[in-house]
């Protein structure tokens, strides 16, 4: 029994070489922010920029790698594609909104709010991809107890365990 090679379409090329070179801008990027946190050194012999460096050097050797990949026949051993041909532009909108709330409102609500209405749009988001949408009230309510559930914990073992700052509902560090 032969293996058959997978079949790439005339556009898998540039989309390929197009991944590596994102990937490539990404770690520019990486490394222009990291150029900009203090390099002294702590106690442990390495800086603050430490890490950044490593990952923005690492995310740069990957860009390159599928960079010539592609340039050299493109990704192999590419398996075909197990989800539907085309994006799910609905899911993407109620997860990329769970993402944007969060970030907008984190400092407002707290951590453990904006987390929960994050959990509960980006439900939102998979359930749709999936052909599942429940816009009932008690799907919402079901969905932000989980969500709650999920970040309460959470936010009290950064703030009372690790003592480490998350923005809170109240001064108290318990919401």
């Amino acid at each position: 029994m032969t293996q058959q090679q997978p079949q790439h379409s005339s556009r898998s090329k540039p989309l390929q070489t197009l991944v590596g070179l994102g990937l490539v801008v990404l770690s520019l990027l990486l490394a222009w922010g990291a150029s900009s946190v203090s390099s002294e050194a702590g106690y442990g012999g390495v800086g603050p920029n430490f890490f950044p460096w490593v990952i923005s050097i690492a995310v740069l050797v990957c860009g390159v790698l599928c960079v010539v990949q592609a340039q050299t026949g493109g990704f192999r051993d590419l398996e075909e594609g197990s989800g539907d041909p085309r994006a799910h532009w609905k899911g993407f909108v109620w997860v990329s909104a769970g993402l944007l709330l969060n970030a907008l409102l984190i400092t407002t609500l707290g951590f453990i709010l904006s987390c929960a209405l994050c959990f509960v749009l980006a439900v939102r988001g998979f359930k749709s991809s999936e052909g599942e949408l429940d816009l009932r009230l008690q799907a919402w309510i079901k969905d932000s107890a989980i969500g709650i559930a999920v970040a309460a914990p959470v936010y009290w073992m950064f703030t009372q365990l690790l003592a480490i700052n998350l923005p809170g509902l109240t001064n108290t560090g318990w919401l």
